[in-house]
């Protein structure tokens, strides 16, 4: 049993999207009320009781990185709990789970069971606020992974809600939604995290105001398909989920995550009225050739796709629009992908991830003839990633010379660096703690991905 005379510390390691990271996040928060230290890195240094690897599957590449996290947890922290959760527990094998040798597995949606759970293997010394869960079941024999069919029913893992005056971060991750209904021939998500299922309203307005009174300055309201919140009972559209926080929270900045271009009905954009909500749009593409789209079963044509953009860009002539473009899908010829790098270059997007497509089994896309090389996706992927760079410096430029709001983030070494709401990276020199602080900066210079600025405020230290 571990020390209970001092803060026992965890390592979360997340790996994917960004409702990963919201999973994550709740994970730490439960810990952290307990009185633990809770990180997002792992060193030999870090002196780790307990370790979580939240994992993501979306491709082969991600697997592999989940299954690497477990091997470094174990080499950098050997004497800690090893937990694994996460994506890649619904499309593994048993024998690649069981080659893992986890102390600990947790399914989704049970990632605060497992939170309880290490709090009961580790309790540790905390304020009388904090009272320790009490445990209900034995603890695992050394070197015998526990599956959360031994970790406590939500009745008896008690729900620590004593107040708290630090946040986790400058940036709170929300989520609305999870599942997907589509049926995407490329995608193993709606394997991963199953059917859509939507949080209400008053959920995630409580939840926004908790992260409100915590002094979170920007919250991003995230899912697995977003733009289909509400769908599970009757009426798709995010708007009634954004309007609540618009009028019901005080947040300075509110984000959404991922959209798709038959998510942005007038009344939704309307609201982009509101200075609260940031101008940016992650606005998934995945290609831009009209017989590539059809074969992904995509729910909408380039015509769409180029009016979504056009009536965003109406609303808000300076809006950044990001988004996701998958290079050697099956089939794909040369002359498709060079419609595709057109349509990118004449949308003049503020961002691209680019991916080459990964085979995933149990989607549509694994059995499709005419696989792409490996060595001609990497040279597509090498050009279409250079045109992003030309196109994201494009857009800082637009704002040299500008004073904009920025969102500071905690220091890591080096200069500070925060956010603006349309999502550039800004750094700059500053004797000041700017953690957590919204102030005004002049941009002055784009270098290496970033520009650099001044403050153009007095900041209370």
């Amino acid at each position: 049993m571990s020390d209970r005379t001092s803060p026992a510390t965890a390592a979360i390691l997340t790996l994917g999207c960004k409702l990963n990271i919201a999973d994550s996040e709740a994970m730490a928060r439960r810990l952290r009320d307990a009185g633990w230290n809770v990180v997002d890195r792992l060193t030999p240094d870090t002196g780790a009781r307990a370790v979580i690897v939240n994992s993501c599957s979306v491709t082969h590449v991600a697997d592999q990185k989940s299954r690497h996290l477990v091997r470094l947890a174990r080499r950098l922290a050997p004497d800690a709990t090893v937990a694994f959760t996460g994506c890649m527990l619904e499309t593994a094998p048993r024998d690649q789970l069981d080659a893992l040798a986890a102390d600990l597995i947790y399914h989704q949606p049970n990632q605060l069971a497992l939170a309880d759970r290490l709090i009961q293997m580790h309790p540790v010394l905390q304020p009388a606020e904090f009272p320790l869960p009490s445990p209900t079941s034995p603890l695992p024999r050394q070197g015998e992974g526990e599956s959360e069919d031994a970790a406590p029913r939500p009745s008896q893992a008690p729900h620590l809600t004593a107040p708290r005056t630090r946040t986790l971060k400058t940036r709170a991750f929300i989520s609305a939604q999870e599942g997907c209904n589509d049926l995407c021939a490329f995608c193993i998500i709606p394997k991963t995290r199953g059917r859509e299922r939507s949080k209400s309203v008053d959920a995630v307005v409580a939840e926004a105001l908790a992260r409100e009174a915590e002094g979170v300055q920007e919250i991003v309201i995230t899912g697995t398909q977003l733009g289909a919140y509400g769908r599970d009972w009757g009426h798709r559209t995010p708007y009634p989920v954004l309007k609540a926080l618009i009028d019901q929270t005080s947040i300075p900045r509110i984000r959404m995550s991922s959209l798709q271009p038959q998510d942005l009905s007038d009344e939704v954009i309307d609201l982009w009225q509101s200075p609260r909500l940031c101008r940016h749009f992650h606005l998934a593409l995945q290609s831009g050739s009209a017989a590539v789209l059809q074969r992904m079963r995509r729910r909408y044509t380039r015509d769409e796709y180029r009016d979504a953009v056009r009536r965003l860009r109406n609303a808000s002539p300076d809006v950044a629009i990001t988004t996701d473009v998958i290079v050697g899908f099956p089939g794909e010829t040369e002359a498709e992908f060079e419609a595709s790098f057109a349509f990118c270059e004449e949308i003049q997007f503020a961002g691209i991830h680019v991916f080459p497509y990964s085979q995933r089994s149990g989607t549509v896309a694994f059995k499709m003839p005419d696989q792409v090389s490996d060595p001609v996706k990497k040279q597509r992927v090498h050009r279409l990633i250079e045109l992003a760079d030309r196109m994201s410096a494009a857009y800082r430029a637009r704002f040299l010379g500008q004073t904009t709001a920025v969102l500071w983030e905690p220091r890591r070494g080096g200069a500070w660096e925060g956010l603006t709401d349309t999502y550039i990276r800004v750094r700059a020199e500053s004797s000041t703690d700017l953690t957590n602080q919204l102030t005004s900066a002049l941009l002055l210079d784009q270098r290496d991905g970033v520009m650099w600025a001044q403050i153009t405020e007095e900041v209370t230290p």
